[in-house]
């Protein structure tokens, strides 16, 4: 028998689960009922979790309004229980949960925008990698370009979106009534990474899109041309992918150029 432990489980079974075990451990007084006690922790508790979420979630917070956000973040809560040490990772599932939620999956663009959240959080607490600069492409001998890879930068995310959620998110960053979700004709590809302090994101083509997925895969530079040739004529596909490469160095996405 471990008495503090037990106590801390019958403690986070009552956070967690309501479980009452935990109201024989507590004496009321009385001014304040065991029962008013620990009803305080449990509420304070459940508050904490929804300041995280906003934290996570800010752009979401606003648009969905404090009361439908507190709502959602109580059902996440009662479904997906906070499961990690550090508070900071509570909402990771909650783009899931919306998507297949029955109070929130016939809306999909606010799961999409809280993938697009998600992703600004974890592009923001990603490594500090470092990153190469156009003159460490420039030094590459050419000899060496059909094998080169490169190391994209540890906040690199790539996304598909359905819903103009970008614009949105826009929109309410700088206080100006947003659009109505509108679902795009084709999933538009975005681009989520830091550089410095700074969160940034843009649309990508399709050919980029493909280009940035192959070379995270760790493709060569003479596979990502060959790939390219089902949008780029052949006689100008090296030269293409060159110019795809030096953009995401000067975006400061590439941390590290590998020759073979």
């Amino acid at each position: 028998m471990n008495p503090l432990r037990d106590l801390q489980t019958d403690f986070q079974s009552f956070l967690l689960r309501g479980d009452e075990r935990m109201l024989a451990r507590v004496t009321g007084s009385e001014k304040v009922s065991a029962t008013r006690r620990l009803a305080i922790y449990y509420d304070a508790y459940r508050l904490r979790l929804i300041e995280a979420l906003d934290s996570n979630y800010p752009v979401l917070h606003v648009w969905m309004g404090d009361e439908e956000f507190e709502k959602l973040g109580l059902a996440y809560l009662e479904a997906h229980p906070s499961s990690h040490f550090s508070i900071r990772y509570f909402g990771h599932r909650l783009a899931e949960y919306l998507a297949q939620a029955g109070d929130y999956r016939d809306r999909p663009w606010l799961g999409e925008m809280a993938t697009l959240e998600w992703a600004m959080s974890e592009a923001f607490d990603a490594a500090d990698d470092g990153a190469v600069s156009p003159d460490d492409l420039a030094a590459v001998p050419p000899q060496s370009w059909p094998e080169m890879r490169l190391t994209l930068h540890a906040s690199v995310h790539r996304l598909d979106l359905h819903w103009n959620v970008t614009a949105i998110w826009n929109a309410i960053k700088q206080e100006r009534t947003p659009e109505e979700p509108r679902r795009e004709e084709w999933p538009q590809a975005w681009l989520v990474w830091r550089q410095d302090l700074k969160i940034y994101f843009r649309s990508l083509s399709v050919d980029e899109a493909w280009a940035i997925d192959a070379v995270r895969a760790h493709e060569s530079f003479a596979s990502v041309c060959e790939g390219l040739c089902e949008w780029i004529d052949a006689p100008n596909v090296a030269l293409h992918a060159a110019g795809l490469m030096k953009q995401w160095i000067t975006d400061g996405i590439v941390s590290k150029i590998v020759q073979s």
